[in-house]
This record gives structure tokens, C-alpha cells and sequence, in this order.
């Protein structure tokens, strides 16, 4: 079967937004929109893992990066980043296209802003240490699915070289 070869890795709580603290969930399930595009562009997904919710569980307070930011819990994102690292570079070995990663903006974990969350920071680490560079972006923090991004899809269109 025919393969296109290309992937792109998306924070957790694109493709389950059940796994994102209560009073921010910006959809029902997964942000279709975003999801769709990339399955309509016949992109591979990796999915990250969701630190905050094997951390301190579904039911969970809001809590800032700096709340977060503990040994503890950067150990928690060293390990779950270990099998995502396997398996980017076993799909660089075999000539997949690694499109960049999609984060999630001013999320404790997931943002790629200027100040990166947590396991971004962790992700980026062990990127720089395998010596891959990817390219980022970042879903607006005031994302809301079913509502106009106009700015946003036409970046991640780009994003997804379009």
C-alpha cells in the first residue's frame, strides 16, 4: 500500500480534550477541525502524552507552569517522552517527513510560546540531544472548536505544506 510518508505530532488534548482540566476544554472530544485537515492531507499522527492528566489525574485543578515545574514531574515527561523519541527516529531512518510539532499556546505543558510548557521543554531537550529540529506551532489559546480561525487554518495549512 501506497504511503505518503508524512507525520506530524500533536499534543494530547487535540485529538481527547477529556484529558484537559475541566473549565478549559475548548471542544466535545477532539478539535475536528484541525484533525480533519490533517487526515484530509493523508498525514500520519503521533500523539504526545498528557503529563498533567497521569500526573495528578482527570479531576485535576488548573495549575500554572510554574506549579508544575517540579523534578518530579519533569522525570514524569523525560519518560513518557522516551517512546514518541523511538519512534521519530525510527520513521526519520526509514524517510518519513516529520511535518513539526502542534502544541497547545499558554498550556502549562503543551506551549510552544516563548515560554515553552514543561514537556515542551523536555521535548525540545531530547530533540537537541537526537540532533532533529522540527518546526512549531501553536493553537491559539483562545481556540474555541466550531468558531472562525481563519489566521490560525491558514498558518496550519502552511504548516502542513500547503
Amino acid at each position: 500500500m501506497h504511503r505518503k510518508k508524512k507525520i506530524i505530532i500533536l499534543s494530547h488534548c487535540i485529538l481527547n480534550q477529556n484529558s484537559v482540566v475541566h473549565p478549559l476544554a475548548r471542544a466535545k472530544g477532539a478539535y475536528t477541525a484541525i484533525i480533519e485537515k490533517i487526515l484530509q492531507e493523508e498525514i500520519g499522527i503521533i500523539q504526545l502524552p498528557c503529563p498533567e492528566l497521569l500526573h495528578l489525574g482527570e479531576n485535576r485543578p488548573p495549575m500554572t507552569k510554574k506549579e508544575y515545574d517540579t523534578p518530579e514531574f519533569r522525570r514524569l515527561c523525560k519518560t513518557l517522552l522516551q517512546n514518541t523519541m523511538m519512534q521519530i527516529q525510527e520513521y526519520q531512518r526509514n524517510g518519513y517527513e516529520i511535518l513539526g510539532i502542534l502544541g497547545i499556546n499558554e498550556s502549562p505543558t503543551c506551549s510552544l510560546l516563548e515560554e515553552r510548557g514543561v514537556l515542551m521543554e523536555e521535548f525540545e531537550s531530547a530533540l537537541s540531544n537526537a540532533k532533529i529540529k522540527l518546526p512549531l506551532l501553536g493553537v491559539p489559546a483562545d481556540y474555541l472548536e466550531g468558531e472562525a480561525h481563519e489566521n490560525f487554518f491558514t498558518t496550519l495549512y502552511a504548516f502542513l505544506g500547503n
